[in-house]
């Protein structure tokens, strides 16, 4: 793989998701019901960010949590012979609240639809919407993120890597072109 342009740096990564907290609150009249649940991996470091500003903004902390999406997959049997689980985290009852499922980089939109499967198999949500930090088209499934911090449109042959400090040691959006 190799790298064709930064998209993103750590300031713009910073204000694209301010706005998609000033939004989530405009949009929900506020954050008394708001609950933000990250996709594992990198929708969970992204949702605690938004959560900061949230707190920010409004000067309550809203709801955190995680779900681990990799039972819901449909592609589950294409993945590995033995998926490693990671604990879905949801420390807080997610009936009658405005969830909203916070990821990186929405694609085909399978990842969104499995995270919207292990949101309703912990309870039943008001309203499910969705964040995401980078849409880079081509979806096979009628998802459409709620907030996206930027649309970036890409061919097939390049991949949006997200880099958090969190994994990579550096905060940034990356375009990568995967050779093919």
């Amino acid at each position: 793989m190799r790298q064709k342009a930064q998209i993103m740096d750590d300031a713009a990564l910073g204000r694209a998701l301010m706005r998609i907290s000033h939004e989530i609150l405009e949009h929900n009249k506020g954050a008394e019901n708001v609950v933000l649940v990250g996709v594992r991996r990198r929708g969970d470091p992204i949702a605690q960010r938004i959560r900061g500003n949230i707190e920010k903004i409004e000067g309550v902390a809203v709801p955190c949590g995680s779900v681990d999406i990799a039972f819901y997959r449909d592609d589950l049997s294409t993945l590995s012979e033995s998926p490693e689980l990671r604990r879905t985290e949801l420390p807080f009852d997610v009936t009658d609240r405005d969830v909203v499922l916070v990821d990186d980089v929405i694609y085909t939109g399978r990842t969104a639809r499995a995270a919207i499967e292990a949101v309703f198999a912990c309870g039943r949500p008001r309203t499910i919407q969705l964040a995401v930090l980078i849409d880079r088209g081509h979806r096979e499934l009628p998802i459409r993120p709620d907030y996206v911090g930027k649309n970036i449109p890409t061919s097939r042959s390049e991949l949006i890597e997200v880099r958090l400090p969190e994994f990579d040691g550096e905060t940034g959006v990356f375009l990568m072109d995967l050779g093919k």
